[in-house]
């Protein structure tokens, strides 16, 4: 009966709603009149009441918009809405009976009437709106059956944690859904102890067992917002040694932003267990370079870029050009930001042209630059995964190195203000070849920052020829950091997709440790630091304390309400196992190649002082690399990075799939498969 009922169409279903209100508003004022006088047969004596009752009645139900409203998802708003409907009605009632001469009607008939009909409307929404949900006695009354809440089929039984507005909101979002049942609170404010909101008890941290009993939660759910880094690190520290999984309602920061709604559900945040504290963004430094304005942004839909493009439009550029290769990254960008634009008023006049095109293609980038009056360049695109370029080292160093070259020297022909180089921890005494890649990048940078003018490289992809030279007006930096949190390729999506399906959860070492950031934290202080700049600098960011990797996999094992499995604990549901260190990885990350640091004005933001290598010197080394490079001797390459490079030293033989020795073995190995 109930999923016949569901899937009648919406106008039968309104139909009979407005057939049930009817016979309610015959019924309430049939029982008004007995009340007040007596008579059964009311309905007789005072026909032209009860036609004035429901044609004034249903109208007004109707502009109050209860017949739209889907009784799956009724709140407690409904019961306002309901009574200034009845109460319209009532009033409707009493005014028309004096109109048209009803004087004989009893003047509290409308009252009592109103009485009626307001629990009748009322309970009998409930009534139907709990039969629809499937929901049993001990949903409708909790307090009767302490013991039965959570077991019910109205979704996962969930506790609260915030007893505050926004665990109040997020309770009244769930009551409306069938994902999530709210059936308790946890605040740890002693005045809140005890106490309850809409029927369900508010219990301390230190009574969890005690609410794990009474209300037979499953799962946690964040709603502190507001909280700083320290707190929510200090909360789920307290939380996870229960073994419930830990989910959050999105920051105060993405609900304001309008990226995301406070019914949203997520995974708790891997920075709330970090616990590292972002400092506020100085307005001044992210509106400098940004504010009305042509920005570019190069790898727009990767994780880094993609963020730069989310703060860059909060900050009202004139324009915003994502530059990216990959069409689906492109597109996922795009659309992200225009859905930021219909929610943010402030940012709907900036125009955001996707451009389609490579990093290795000179011309479409100056076409670009040019097309748009681009002012500031957020260089993104970049390889990054350690492994899959150093079994790529020839596109790694393409795209990585001469993609930021060229990007730089269009900027320059185009006369950008301002190009900021996205760099990494990896460039400080690289052990691979991204890391090699990325600090030849920011030698393309430091060598251009100290010309007046130069003849470009490859003059002739431009369209130009070797001998023209062109004024160097383009302020050039870097930004060097760690890690972020949750980029594709970090260890988090991966630790997470493994602890979903059951593990095991893979280390590659015992002792391997990394530095961590936010991605927006990241994104915020790269805008800062590239407005600092004058020409040259290389800015390091406060990364704060590495962190263990096998320890980060231990906590989100914990969160996802599940144990680790080892010596300790065979019984244990995911184990960890140690791969090994891959190609070129290293066990601890560095952020400066000397000791030689001046700090600035921001407590985040560093700057690192280091040798320079001259344009013209440096032009002389890339074309010894690019001659190797084409005839793919990776040995001798690695050998000219190490004289070339500080500090570069590569942990592995070569592992490219193009090279010679990876030829002849896929060769020799065919043979041997034909012979079998």
């Amino acid at each position: 009966m109930r999923q016949l009922l569901l899937s009648l169409p919406r106008s039968r279903k309104r139909l009979i709603g407005v057939l049930f209100d009817t016979i309610a508003i015959i019924v309430c004022l049939e029982l008004a009149f007995y009340i007040r006088i007596g008579i059964t047969d009311s309905i007789i004596h005072y026909f032209p009441t009860y036609i004035i009752a429901i044609v004034t009645t249903l109208p007004i139900l109707v502009r109050m918009g209860l017949y739209r409203a889907v009784l799956r998802y009724m709140g407690t708003d409904s019961i306002v809405t309901i009574l200034k409907a009845c109460s319209y009605a009532a009033i409707c009632l009493m005014l028309f009976g004096f109109m048209f001469g009803q004087n004989h009607l009893p003047r509290s008939i409308p009252f009592i009437y109103w009485l009626m009909l307001l629990p009748v409307m009322t309970i009998s929404r409930y009534l139907m709106r709990s039969w629809l949900l499937g929901e049993t006695l001990a949903d409708i009354f909790p307090e009767f059956f302490p013991r039965k809440i959570g077991h019910s089929s109205h979704g996962v039984p969930v506790a609260i944690y915030g007893a505050g507005a926004a665990g109040v909101q997020l309770m009244s979002a769930l009551d409306k859904g069938l994902e999530y049942q709210p059936v308790a609170f946890l605040d740890d404010k002693r005045d809140n102890a005890g106490r309850a909101i809409q029927g369900r008890k508010i219990y301390r941290p230190k009574h969890f067992n005690q609410m794990l009993q009474e209300s037979g939660a499953q799962e946690i759910l964040l709603a502190i917002p507001s909280a700083t880094r320290s707190r929510r690190k200090q909360i789920v520290q307290t939380l996870e040694q229960f073994g419930l999984p830990i989910r959050s309602i999105p920051s105060m920061a993405d609900l304001a932003s309008g990226r995301m709604k406070m019914q949203e559900i997520q995974n708790v945040d891997i920075g709330d267990v970090l616990g590292r504290e972002e400092v506020a963004p100085r307005e001044g430094l992210l509106e400098l370079c940004i504010t009305g304005r042509a920005v570019l942004v190069t790898g727009a839909g990767g994780s880094i870029g993609s963020e730069l493009c989310r703060q860059i439009l909060q900050q009202r550029p004139s324009c915003l050009v994502l530059y990216d290769h990959s069409e689906f990254n492109l597109y996922a960008i795009e659309q992200d930001l225009r859905r930021m634009q219909e929610t943010l008023s402030e940012c709907r006049l900036t125009k955001i042209p996707a451009v389609l095109g490579s990093v290795n293609d000179p011309q479409r980038l100056v076409e670009t630059m040019s097309r748009f009056s681009i002012g500031t360049v957020y260089h993104a695109a970049a390889y990054k995964h350690v492994p899959m370029v150093e079994h790529n080292i020839e596109e790694g160093l393409r795209n990585n190195t001469l993609g930021t070259l060229y990007a730089a020297q269009a900027a320059i022909i185009t006369n950008v203000e301002r190009f900021v180089l996205i760099s990494t921890d990896k460039a400080v005494r690289p052990t691979n070849i991204m890391g090699a890649s990325k600090r030849l990048a920011e030698m393309v940078l430091q060598g251009l920052a100290d010309e007046k003018i130069v003849k470009l490289y490859h003059a002739e992809r431009f369209g130009f020829k070797k001998e023209e030279s062109f004024l160097v007006s383009t302020c050039f930096t870097m930004v060097r950091f760690g890690n972020v949190l949750g980029s594709s390729g970090s260890v988090i999506p991966l630790f997470r997709e493994q602890i979903r399906t059951g593990g095991p959860v893979t280390v590659t070492h015992p002792e391997i440790n990394r530095y961590f950031m936010t991605i927006p934290e990241a994104a915020l202080l790269v805008i800062q630091a590239g407005a600092m700049a004058t020409g040259g600098e290389v800015f390091v960011l406060d990364m704060g304390k590495p962190v263990k990797i096998t320890s980060l996999a231990k906590r989100m094992i914990n969160l996802s309400g599940l144990t680790v499995k080892d010596e300790n604990n065979p019984d244990g549901d995911i184990s960890i196992t140690f791969t090994g260190l891959r190609p070129g990885e290293k066990l601890y990350e560095e952020l400066l190649i000397g000791d030689n640091v001046h700090f600035t004005d921001h407590p985040k933001i560093s700057m690192a002082v280091e040798t320079k290598e001259k344009w013209l010197g440096f032009c002389d080394q890339l074309d010894r690399i690019l001659i190797i490079l084409n005839r793919r001797d990776f040995d001798e390459l690695k050998v000219v990075l190490s004289k070339y490079i500080h500090g570069f030293s590569s942990t592995s033989s070569v592992v490219d799939w193009m090279s010679q020795d990876r030829v002849a073995e896929t060769s020799s190995q065919r043979v041997v498969e034909a012979h079998e």
